[in-house]
């Protein structure tokens, strides 16, 4: 494999016997060579991460909305973590009063807003469990996921109610309470209490929850924090079960993987929600900005408002996604093919300028200063002239899309790897170590890594160069299992190993990139196996192809 600079090697390979595959070198992060990082003495939960922020900083601004006034959005204005504290002991009680009992099951469903993050914060003060919904489900869906995860209390945005409710004449087995963020009419209590369902606004629920205080019931470590639903590709939504423990530890690895690059976050530092929360991606980078005791402030809702949202805002972290990141790059693109020749000109004069010398080994704002100030300053102001870190996930960036961003963003862009089953963070770039283009980058110092060969596929894990097979991950992150399907469980979890599905190649820095899927896979009539991301990517690659069409189906 040649030389590793940012893995070490824990355990030796595994020569496959009696027709189990050939199992690679266990490799962790360097950064974790003397052992995984230890948790923060006090912080084991969730609630122990909120708890202790408050207690550090109980005026410092926490969660953020823009103020409305005649219609226009105007500056954000701010919860202290001792407001969003208060309010959430309210909502906790509240849950409490009306018969929901610590390891019961809470849903959310809708945007991402102060109320979400409220009610999330009061399950973890409870010890109740969370079932976050996305704001994008049907019907079906909804109704599948109320009635499979046993929900007994749902918070849902004003604008979701009418859906909701036509759920509840097959919901009501277990869902008797239903809180709105907004208001509630007349109408829908009226048709909530003939289902045998309660509805409340969400200003009468706070006001239940002062009237009928209820102590707080820490959770414990190994207690369940969530429940996430994959969307999957085929078959009924699967729920990963994840403990505070594997939130918690999550975090600190990132914490850690953050500090060992120089790269500390603070109180000081600024995050804009938009992703779903309903995502175990952004989930946990909220969860990390309470750990820091950071400010989060939240869209509108509107993704034609998020420039402007961010701008407001201005942001010391950017967290997207490829298809944000996708329209960005167009847009920009664009805005450059019809600025004039001598515009273009000096934008790609100044492109392959700066890309040179970040190859070359220089860091982002020492690759070009004199064209960063010409250039792309414009681009750092449009994310509010402030971000100091852009991370992509959820999916793999397209490599042009990615050496792009690298140039033109101002700041270090990260690309990192992860599922639900292993709470989000599992691999993440080095900031400014340009050759892992197109990779995942190393493992987080909080988990063991290793391939494991796929020879119907071709993919070897004992080879000596570049090492390929289905990566299987190892550590504390993991999931326990997915509700209520243990025969699906024990087909990815072997012997403490999830098996992801997705199989990797070792660069010789360490990095691991992404190749190949290991069951989106056709056999053809005369006996070949086709694999659908590799056909995507090659149409991805062409500009004559809407790639947003290709990922629908």
């Amino acid at each position: 494999m040649g030389k590793i600079e940012y893995v070490v090697r824990v355990e030796k390979e595994e020569v496959g016997v009696d027709g189990d595959p050939s199992k690679g070198h266990v490799y962790r992060s360097l950064f974790a060579k003397d052992g995984f990082p230890p948790l923060p003495e006090g912080i084991s939960t969730c609630w122990d991460i909120f708890e202790r922020s408050k207690v550090k900083g109980p005026g410092n601004n926490m969660l953020g909305v823009r103020e409305m006034k005649d219609g226009k959005a105007g500056a954000y204005v701010w919860k202290s973590y001792e407001q969003v504290y208060d309010n959430v002991l309210q909502i906790g009680s509240a849950m409490r009063y009306v018969g929901v009992n610590p390891k019961g099951h809470c849903g959310i469903y809708g945007m991402n807003c102060p109320e979400w993050f409220t009610a999330m914060e009061a399950c973890n003060a409870q010890s109740i469990v969370c079932v976050p919904l996305y704001d994008t489900l049907g019907l079906t869906a909804v109704e599948y996921i109320l009635n499979h995860a046993e929900i007994e209390i749902a918070f849902a945005q004003e604008t979701k109610l009418p859906l909701i409710m036509k759920s509840l004449p097959n919901c009501t087995t277990f869902l008797k309470t239903l809180v709105s963020f907004g208001a509630v009419t007349s109408d829908q209590r009226s048709k909530g209490q003939d289902a045998g369902v309660t509805i409340y606004a969400w200003q009468d629920f706070l006001d239940l929850g002062k009237k009928n205080k209820c102590d707080v019931t820490p959770p414990k470590k190994e207690d369940l924090s969530t429940i996430m639903y994959t969307s999957g590709t085929t078959g009924e939504p699967k729920g990963v079960m994840l403990t505070h423990e594997n939130v918690v530890n999550t975090i600190a690895g990132l914490d850690w993987y953050l500090k060992s690059l120089n790269e500390v976050m603070n109180k000081d530092d600024v995050y804009f929600s938009f992703l779903p929360l309903a995502h175990i991606f952004d989930r946990v980078a909220e969860e990390m900005f309470v750990f820091i005791g950071g400010s989060i402030g939240f869209w509108q809702g509107d993704i034609k408002k998020v420039p402007e949202d961010i701008k407001e805002l201005k942001p010391t972290l950017f967290v997207g996604v490829p298809r944000v990141f996708d329209r960005l790059t167009t847009g920009i693109q664009e805005k450059i093919a019809a600025s004039g020749r001598i515009k273009n000109w000096l934008f790609q004069i100044g492109f392959s300028m700066k890309l040179f010398w970040l190859k070359k080994g220089y860091k982002q704002d020492q690759a070009s200063p004199f064209f960063d100030k010409l250039v792309f300053d414009k681009v750092k102001m449009g994310l509010g002239g402030r971000v100091r870190l852009v991370i992509s996930g959820a999916a793999p960036l397209s490599g042009h899309v990615e050496k792009f961003l690298r140039v033109i963003m101002c700041a270090p862009v990260m690309q990192g790897y992860g599922l639900t089953e292993t709470c989000a963070a599992s691999f993440l770039q080095v900031p400014d170590v340009i050759s892992m283009n197109g990779t995942v980058g190393p493992p987080q110092p909080i988990i063991d890594v290793r391939l494991e060969s796929v020879p119907e596929l071709g993919y070897d894990a004992l080879r000596e160069d570049s090492p390929q097979g289905e990566i299987c991950i190892r550590g504390k992150t993991l999931f326990s299992g997915y509700y209520k399907r243990p025969e699906l469980t024990e087909e990815v979890l072997i012997n403490g190993w999830f098996h992801t599905g997705d199989i990797g190649e070792w660069q010789k820095d360490g990095a691991l990139k992404i190749i190949d899927r290991k069951k989106n896979i056709f056999k053809l009539s005369q006996g070949e196996y086709v694999a659908v991301e590799n056909l995507e990517n090659v149409y991805n690659e062409s500009s004559s192809v809407d790639a947003s069409q290709i990922n629908k189906h």
